[in-house]
């Protein structure tokens, strides 16, 4: 990962991501420093229908945030000192105040980099199921309606994957060999310093495997998650894969999870330890000449009773190199009753 060239998202350090970046606005590079600002903007018509809410209209964010990253990094004889911060704003306010626009600070984090790898120290998303969502071709769509909701939409999480929730880390990486990168970190445990809450850290890990051959590429992954419960203080875990081919303008991504103890929705969230759920996503997607049209389903199980599933068709249109415009219909079914669907069509701005 080099703090110097961030891309469209932090999902740019995962491997596999399917969306074409822009390179971030070089500001500033001499004496073997750089400072770099990356950022995305993007706003949607959603016309949701829901069987508790009825049908709305609105004017709201996708499964992103608009956000803002500034990266920095410097070469120091044989270490390469860096670091990023990224500020996540909602452009819907949750409340009747007025500018009352929430700010969310996802990563603040510096790192180390030299023959050994890497080591990043501070704030960033989570190691366990990062690339199930980095993965996720709806990323700068909207996917999981939520229709009353001030904040995102959610993507496939909570049917087809956990979010890798940003938190406090040290986490190491190996440098690429064959084609194979190992991370593992020490995470904070749930709710932190609160009274109660789990006193073991919490520990995550993920390999990935990235390979190119005659007209295409593959990649793979595999994730885990270790620590305490904070609902029982029982152990809790999971494990996260999936693997992504792409050969011809063609594209087709499966991933999975499964786990105990672990929060269907916030992956560094905890349950009760004897709570089960795992889930997948399949998405397959066709490129050509800037346009890119992406089929997706999901699903998630909770005791192997709660079900909730997500089908989706989206349409994306490269206007150029950093305009974006988005189409997308979504149907969403849960065991609950609560069904909805949504149509959603947007502009999506990235530097």
């Amino acid at each position: 990962m080099k703090n110097n060239k961030a891309k469209l998202l932090a999902a740019a350090v995962a491997m596999g991501m399917s969306v074409q970046a822009s390179a971030a606005i070089e500001l500033y590079n001499q004496d073997n420093t750089t400072f770099a600002v990356d950022g995305l903007f993007n706003a949607f018509y959603v016309n949701t229908d829901d069987d508790t809410a009825g049908d709305t209209n609105r004017v709201r964010m996708g499964f992103l945030p608009n956000y803002i990253g500034f990266n920095v990094s410097k070469q120091m004889d044989d270490l390469k000192l860096g670091g990023r911060s990224s500020f996540w704003i909602t452009i819907n306010d949750g409340t009747n105040n007025v500018t009352d626009t929430a700010v969310d600070i996802r990563q603040f984090y510096g790192t180390v980099d030299g023959d050994f790898g890497q080591v990043l120290f501070g704030k960033d998303f989570g190691l366990y199921a990062r690339t199930n969502i980095f993965s996720d071709e709806l990323l700068l769509g909207t996917g999981l309606p939520q229709p009353n909701s001030g904040g995102v939409t959610f993507g496939n999480i909570s049917i087809g994957y956990p979010y890798a929730t940003p938190n406090a880390q040290i986490t190491y990486r190996s440098p690429v060999s064959n084609g194979f990168q190992l991370a593992v970190g020490v995470l904070d445990p749930d709710s932190g310093e609160t009274a109660g809450a789990a006193d073991t850290a919490r520990f995550e890990g993920e390999l990935t495997y990235a390979t190119e051959f005659d007209g295409g590429k593959f990649n793979a992954w595999i994730g885990a998650a270790a620590g305490d419960s904070n609902v029982d203080g029982g152990s809790v875990e999971g494990v996260a894969f999936g693997a992504r081919v792409n050969m011809g303008g063609f594209q087709l991504t499966a991933s999975g999870f499964d786990q105990e103890g672990i929060s269907s929705v916030l992956a560094d969230r905890t349950v009760a330890s004897n709570v089960e759920s795992d889930g997948y996503l399949v998405q397959a997607s066709y490129s050509a000449n800037g346009h890119r049209i992406v089929l997706s389903h999901g699903e998630t199980d909770v005791n192997a009773a709660d079900d909730n599933e997500l089908d989706a068709i989206a349409y994306f249109y490269n206007v150029n190199s950093n305009l974006i415009l988005v189409a997308e219909y979504d149907m969403y079914n849960s065991t609950t009753g609560n069904d909805t669907d949504q149509f959603a069509i947007g502009a999506v701005i990235t530097y």
